[in-house]
């Protein structure tokens, strides 16, 4: 009884250890409530607080001339939203004041001109906004420049879903020819597959007849296209210009001053994929879309993640690995600025899992528009002067093109507009390599976009430039083939260019594209090599080139067997250097290989291909003379391939003239025989010194 008494009742210590908890938890509320208490009063005689309090109570109808009031707190917040950017509040707060026309329509534009974000963008007072466009009281600049700040702010609000609620409401202004290439604009950043309607693609389709065939409408048409094709029946353009243009909006420089005097790391919107540079720079022009957007919250991460909850979709930025990529597949919402998934391997795999036709489509408009705004349209030679932001630029473009194992569409159509006005050195190995990732090209088209603009790169350029122009053609020929390998059709032998595009190409066009590029390289060679005078290094690139030649058919599967030009073997095989004559042999065993192969299955199989007697001859006569030059010493004589006048031989006073290029005489050989000599040479005084020991 006594123990129970004891536990049931406390001890005098644990009663004043309780005592104590409640005395410090009423002290630890009171000071919190003093805390708040004092916080609230210095709100209350904060300046800003009171001109943000003016605005959200002051009256409709209030005049404006003669207001000192107004203006005081005017220049108050806009001194606040340049110097440290708006609060999410203070932005409803003025923009409800603005777009409401409380005070007439004059204050509206030099308030929307102010509205700095410091952080984020809240949805709610830009869906009022909205609304207001549709009293018919707000003029259409005015309305132009509120479109143009929401595009400018789109990646730092804080949430979309209210606003592609209201899609149709705002699809409804794409009828105001003013403000239609806005509307355009926002609304392919809203667009999702439940947004595509018959009767949207009809009007769109109605202003084209009416406008022409605007950019902004076929961008918008072509991703109405990839979400519904069966509803778009326009035929898309395969390469446009940029349909939407980035505009020197008045938040551009102001943003980025607030966000740097922060030290926020926000990410970057769609229209700011750029940093403000030393004003006592050289350049002129900036460059501003070298640098890519980062992929990163805008928000604190718990309200996020509660949101993201509510709606449904995982923001991409929240995925820290590919498990959670896998479980969140298909509820991720990407970002709206679509270069920020460059810098993402996670974003990458996404695109390379999901193949989101809509979000390539989004990442190839920002990538063609970086492209073309900063290598072909600068005005200064911006691109030259600072090489170092370009050069890390495409560097992340060929990763993100190697990951994916495949080109961007503006990244081909860029360098077909870049190699016209390319001085072959600059930012060499990144253009290179991009060049090596170009897709099949069409046999009609392939001259006039490539083979024109690199000759004249070739035949003007240093040997170091010839040898990597023929790496890069060498490499091109290698994804051509292997995308053959991979996408070819057993049924009807068509073939797709790439996963992302419905461009398809007949086996047929496609061997002529080959044999279009194998022709041009070896026309390249031939003449390279006589202008550098055969130089090695050079022949071993093209030697690496006709390497992959001569395994299209059993490697690849490719029914073609090109056959090199006599400018290329004859090199090869009167080298001074060994290693050539024995690759050149080496590939002459390939084409034998191949070409019997062939001829095989040309007797069993009544689909194989036909090879030409062409072919075959030009085969058996670089196979007769590789024989009489290195086993027969036959070289020079009559019938041998390679023939020389006998007058023109006898000058050169070289006995046994015809055994010059046999493997014991060939010059490419000369010092493996002085090896051997050297070698026999030890040995055998080694053997005498042994014999004269013995003897003694």
């Amino acid at each position: 009884m006594a123990a129970k008494q004891n536990l049931s009742e406390p001890s005098d210590s644990d009663s004043s250890s309780l005592t104590d908890q409640s005395v410090s938890g009423r002290s630890g509320n009171r000071s919190l409530r003093v805390a708040e208490k004092e916080r609230r009063k210095n709100e209350a005689e904060d300046p800003f607080v009171l001109a943000l309090k003016y605005f959200s109570d002051v009256g409709a109808g209030t005049p404006v001339y003669g207001n000192d009031e107004f203006e005081t707190n005017l220049v108050l917040v806009e001194r606040v939203a340049y110097s440290k950017g708006l609060s999410p509040e203070a932005i409803s707060v003025m923009l409800e004041f603005a777009m409401s026309l409380r005070m007439g329509t004059g204050p509206c534009v030099r308030v929307l001109k102010c509205l700095i974000p410091a952080t984020i963008v809240p949805q709610e007072p830009i869906v009022r906004a909205v609304v207001w466009l549709g009293v018919g009281k707000i003029p259409i600049s005015t309305q132009v420049l509120f479109i143009k700040w929401v595009l400018t702010v789109f990646d730092m609000i804080d949430a979309k879903d209210q606003l592609r609620a209201i899609y149709g409401f705002i699809f409804s202004f794409v009828t105001e020819e003013n403000l239609c290439p806005f509307i355009c604009h926002l609304l392919y950043l809203l667009t999702r597959k439940e947004s595509v309607r018959v009767f949207r693609v009809r009007k769109l389709l109605e202003l084209q007849s009416k406008l022409g065939r605007q950019p902004f409408l076929l961008h918008l048409l072509s991703l109405y296209k990839v979400f519904c094709p069966e509803l778009v029946t326009l035929s898309i353009p395969s390469r446009m210009k940029s349909g939407f243009r980035n505009y020197n909006t008045p938040w551009k420089s102001a943003l980025i001053a607030v966000q740097k005097r922060n030290g926020s790391q926000l990410a970057s919107s769609t229209s700011l994929p750029f940093t403000i540079k030393d004003k006592t720079s050289s350049r002129k022009r900036k460059h501003c879309h070298l640098e890519l957007p980062v992929l990163s919250s805008l928000v604190n991460k718990q309200p996020q993640t509660e949101l993201s909850s509510s709606r449904k979709v995982v923001p991409l930025v929240q995925l820290n690995s590919f498990a959670q990529l896998l479980e969140n597949i298909h509820r991720i919402e990407l970002p709206a600025q679509m270069g920020s998934l460059l810098g993402s391997s996670l974003a990458l795999q996404y695109l390379d899992c999901v193949q989101d036709e809509s979000a390539l489509l989004r990442l190839n408009f920002w990538l063609g528009y970086a492209l073309h705004e900063e290598f072909l349209f600068y005005g200064d030679g911006g691109a030259y002067q600072n090489s170092e932001e370009a050069l890390q630029f495409l560097d992340k473009l060929l990763f993100t093109q190697h990951f994916l194992q495949e080109a961007f569409s503006s990244s081909e159509a860029f360098l077909y507009k870049f190699l016209s006005v390319w001085d072959g050195s600059l930012l060499r190995p990144q253009i290179l390599g991009l060049l090596s990732n170009i897709p099949v090209v069409p046999s009609s088209q392939i001259g006039r976009l490539l083979f024109e603009p690199l000759m004249q790169l070739f035949f003007t350029s240093s040997l170091f430039f010839k040898c990597g122009l023929m790496e890069c053609l060498n490499n091109m020929l290698l994804k051509w083939l292997t995308w053959h390998s991979v996408y070819a059709l057993e049924d009807d032998l068509d073939i797709s260019l790439n996963s992302h595009t419905s461009i398809n190409m007949t086996l047929s066009g496609f061997k002529d594209s080959v044999m279009e590029l194998v022709h041009f390289v070896g026309r390249l060679a031939s003449v390279g090599l006589q202008l550098e005078g055969c130089h090695t290094l050079l022949l071993s690139f093209v030697l690496d080139f006709y390497e992959t030649v001569c395994d299209t058919f059993l490697k690849y599967g490719l029914p073609l067997v090109v056959m090199p030009p006599p400018g290329v073997f004859y090199p090869a095989l009167f080298s001074l250097d060994p290693v050539s004559v024995d690759r050149l042999a080496y590939i002459m065993y390939r084409y034998k290989v191949n070409l019997t192969s062939a001829k095989s299955q040309e007797k069993v199989t009544e689909q194989a291909f036909h090879i030409s007697r062409q072919t075959f001859r030009e085969f058996n006569h670089y196979l007769v003379v590789m024989v009489n030059c290195l086993w027969n010493s036959n070289m020079f004589r009559p019938g041998m391939g390679v023939q020389l006048g006998e007058e023109v031989l006898l000058k050169s006073n070289v006995p046994q003239y015809w055994t010059s290029f046999d493997l014991v005489h060939h010059p490419a050989f000369m010092s493996y025989a002085v090896d051997f000599h050297q070698r026999v040479s030890v040995n055998h005084l080694g053997c005498l010194d042994l014999y004269f020991y013995r003897d003694m």
